[in-house]
């Protein structure tokens, strides 16, 4: 792998010379396929593209081969590892073309060209693992429009208030009604299809795992449709959005109503106001551009707002609409026999054209913005501290290679990228490059990130781009602004729970600090309950950005370790259940904190005797399964003890612990209930090296590590360690051998290696050799080398060198765990259901080859 000079090029200008808007976009990274003998992989027709909220893409190719027919692929990716691509051979007959990601990110529609619908989900809760176990049919009507159901949870975000304190004043709760719902009101999943024949089919997944569906007319009069959307209403209902492929021929529009009658899924059609294209009605252009291309409504809760694009062979124009209440006129005669009064006036729903484009080259792709920002018909005229939000931005691909990023509503040009004619090396003579021949490069299917924040491209070579876009759309920002708007989409996936890789695209090392210290600002305002929801959410959001910079690199390890210890105790301490079942006051737990907090005795046998020891009763087997997570516990006390003559070096990982007194105490707490266990079964206790046979490990560690939670405990005011603690602790390494904690691997993405203007070339299917980075050298000194044990960073068990059990990692933080349990007790179970589905930093799992280097 090198850096390339790849072919879209954001310091071009246009091929008439005039110099547009700022850029404000530039290449990430580009990925392409190895050219293999006879096979090759080439771009569909049509070509399908889905972007989700955890930032996986599928995308399809044709897999070409001599002598084989076509076989038709869905390719997954992360977005951190493009090079690690999943394809599925679909086994769908003809070309795919629809891809619909539901609302969590976790299943995949696919819809081809026979009428075949399949449902596709993660195996094993793995990114690189699908089975497509439902799917429906309209057997021989090709699939022109495919979406989920609508499960009634819709969040706006208010732009205007991203400097306010809460929260809630930031993203609030829209009131939306889902598409259909269950018995007492819980949304039922499924899906909407319309075929090109005119037929609507809805899909109805039961909790039984059974499959409902029906298919009826859209109206009587049947017609061919092109060309097709799907929107929904905040009462529930279903809008569907047509048309024959001809601007001459009115864009139609359906109300759909899906209910549940005696088992059987029923399906109402209702016909709305139609429109024709002002492209159309406009003498001066009748005729100019006869085909439709593009029909799309501007979100997929935003039935109100509709996106058109009339072509010919050479240009195209677009057209934005939104659909009114406005007043009838009523005739005098009837005025004065029944006059209107107040709200009493006659209201007819009609199309009204918000704006439209001159002239331009014929577009090849549409992304559309999936950030929900709120907007009014007072937004037309565009504030001037929110114009250039990428959120109220939607995208355009050109045939010349450009790519524009235009206004939602205005179709104003916000950013530009300007395309060479042909890919080049960087290492290639500008001389020798051979004049271009054929249509230029671009996008024939493109994707909008759910912050609007990056892009991507799939163009007619088959190549994946990546493009980020700028939160100032290019024009300059104060650095605050910048960190503002940053801020505000970190805070809203911190609300939502989407991944946050696109963020991270624009975050520059100097910004990590700020943003870290600002977003910690931000949670501490919000209420106690909120706060515990997104404890670890913002743990793992810290730990990614400070990947970013070399300065804050040590502190990555500590955010995981927090996260880990928040783990290990939640776990303990639901184990343990109340003596009496009718016990009025505080859980074992509860109890367990306020005795600890309260008594800041050095002696671990007092605070013990302040507890009732027969509510912390557990069954030996469980204990001995619980032996490799207390000794973690046990180890990594010790190593922050022995640490702490060396506090005044913020590089060494556990830094931020020494400070710490709510991680401090969380400690000092497990200790206790450690130290309860190990009088039921000694052998589930932490096993430590001393010099000497007398000495009580357990004892000596609590007592050093109840000085140190009394110096930052929140109660007092925050004092340095006394000398004689320093020196005790200084002493540690002569009494006890200090092990040596495995740290998180170093994750091998992409994120904390792009550079600004300089994108990298890689291949699918082949990991590269990525230049190194200055924050990437920090964690290195914390990898384990090759050749040498690696363990299971969840369950803390030893896997050898080259393991022989399958394993899985996270695509995020790189933490690597065994697929399959190796121990069955209830506890051990109980621990792995907190990371089944994701890492504890949110991330997804991918399965790793065995041995793995």
């Amino acid at each position: 792998m090198h850096t390339a000079d790849p072919s879209f090029q954001a310091d071009e200008p246009p091929p008439s010379g005039q110099r547009g808007p700022a850029s404000g976009m530039d290449l990430a990274y580009v990925c392409e396929w190895e050219k293999w003998p006879k096979s090759t992989h080439c771009p569909s027709v049509p070509l399908a593209c889905a972007w989700s909220c955890r930032n996986l893409i599928a995308f399809t190719t044709d897999l070409r081969q001599d002598d084989q027919d076509l076989t038709r692929l869905i390719h997954i990716l992360d977005t951190e590892h493009p090079w690690d691509v999943h394809s599925i051979h679909s086994e769908h007959r003809e070309a795919i073309t629809c891809l619909e990601w539901d609302q969590s990110g976790s299943r995949l529609l696919s819809a081809d060209a026979d009428g075949q619908i399949k449902c596709w989900s993660m195996a094993d809760h793995l990114a690189n693992s699908w089975e497509s176990p439902v799917g429906s049919l309209v057997e021989g009507d090709p699939i022109v429009a495919l979406s989920w159901l609508h499960n009634g949870v819709k969040l706006a975000l208010h732009v205007e208030k991203s400097g306010a304190s809460s929260f809630g004043e930031k993203f609030s709760r829209v009131k939306f009604s889902p598409s259909l719902t269950l018995f007492g009101g819980k949304p039922m999943e499924g899906w909407i299809a319309v075929t090109v024949s005119g037929l609507v089919t809805v899909s109805l997944l039961k909790p039984s795992g059974q499959v409902l569906t029906s298919t009826e007319s859209l109206c009587r009069l049947r017609g061919r449709v092109a060309l097709a959307d799907i929107a929904f209403t905040g009462g529930g209902n279903i809008v569907v959005a047509t048309a024959d492929g001809s601007s001459a021929s009115p864009v139609q529009f359906y109300k759909v109503c899906v209910s549940v009658v005696s088992e059987k899924c029923r399906i109402d059609t209702e016909i709305l106001p139609s429109l024709f294209m002002r492209c159309t009605t406009d003498p001066n252009r009748r005729g100019r551009c006869p085909a439709i291309t593009h029909l799309n409504f501007l979100a997929r809760d935003m039935s109100e707002q509709v996106l058109l694009c009339a072509s010919s062979q050479t240009h195209s124009l677009v057209e934005c609409w939104s659909l009114r209440k406005e007043g009838l006129p009523v005739n005098n005669i009837f005025q004065q026999i029944s006059p209107v009064v107040g709200d009493k006036q006659p209201m007819i729903l009609k199309w009204r054209i918000l704006s439209a484009t001159n002239d331009l080259d014929r577009v090849s792709a549409v992304a559309l913005p999936k950030l929900p920002i709120s907007l009014t018909n007072t937004d037309l005229k565009v504030a001037s501290d929110t114009q250039f939000y990428p959120g109220l931005g939607l995208a355009l691909a050109f045939h010349d290679g450009s790519v524009h990023i235009v206004h939602r509503l205005s179709l104003q040009t916000m950013a530009v990228l300007y395309s060479s004619a042909a890919p080049r090396s960087s290492d290639e003579p500008a001389v020798k490059r051979p004049r271009a021949t054929g249509p230029a490069v671009h996008f024939k299917a493109m994707q909008l990130s759910w912050t609007s924040l990056a892009l991507v491209g799939i163009d007619n070579h088959g190549k994946l781009n990546m493009l980020r876009i700028s939160p100032s759309m290019g024009h300059p920002l104060e650095v605050p602004l910048a960190l503002q708007h940053l801020l505000f989409l970190l805070e809203y996936c911190m609300v939502t729970g989407y991944d946050w890789w696109d963020i991270l695209l624009h975050v520059q090392p100097a910004m990590v600090q700020s943003l870290v210290e600002r977003l910690h600002e931000e949670y501490t305002r919000q209420s106690a309950a909120l706060q515990q929801v997104l404890s670890t959410r913002i743990l793992a959001m810290k730990a990614s950005l400070c990947k970013l910079s070399p300065c804050t690199v040590p502190r990555v390890c500590d955010y995981h370790a927090k996260l880990f210890l928040i783990a290990i105790s939640s776990t303990l301490r639901s184990l343990l259940r109340p003596h009496c079942l009718n016990t009025p006051d505080k859980s074992p737990g509860d109890r367990l904190t306020e005795v600890c907090s309260k008594i800041a005795d050095v002696d671990i046998d007092k605070v013990m005797i302040n507890l009732k020891t027969e509510e912390f009763v557990l069954d030996m087997s469980t204990l001995q399964a619980l032996q490799q997570l207390l000794q973690w516990v046990g180890d990594f006390v010790l190593y922050l003890l022995a640490s702490l003559p060396n506090q005044g070096s913020p590089l060494r990982p556990g830094h931020s612990f020494l400070r710490d007194g709510t991680s401090l105490g969380i400690l000092r707490e497990l200790m206790v209930v450690i130290r309860i266990w190990g009088l039921l079964k000694p052998s589930c206790l932490p096993v430590y090296t001393a010099t000497s046979d007398t000495q009580d490990s357990m004892s000596l560690l609590f007592r050093l590590l109840t000085k140190l939670w009394i110096c930052c405990r929140d109660e007092g005011p925050t004092s340095e360690p006394d000398e004689a603690l320093v020196d005790e602790c200084c002493l540690l390494p002569s009494q006890l051998l200090i092990p040596s904690l495995d740290w998180l691997p170093v994750s091998d993405g992409l994120v904390s290696r792009l550079q600004p203007k300089q994108p990298l070339r890689l291949h699918f299917g082949r990991a590269p050799m990525l230049p190194g980075s200055a924050a990437a050298s920090q964690l290195d000194g914390l990898a384990r080398a090759p050749g040498q044990p690696k363990i299971d960073h969840l369950r803390r068990l030893h896997l050898g060198a080259y393991p022989t059990e399958e394993c899985k990692t996270c695509t995020r933080c790189g933490c690597v765990t065994m697929l399959k349990s190796p121990n069955k007790t209830t506890a051990v179970r109980q621990w792995e259901q907190r990371w089944i589905k994701n890492c504890l930093c949110g991330g997804l799992w991918r399965r790793l080859r065995l041995g793995y280097p």
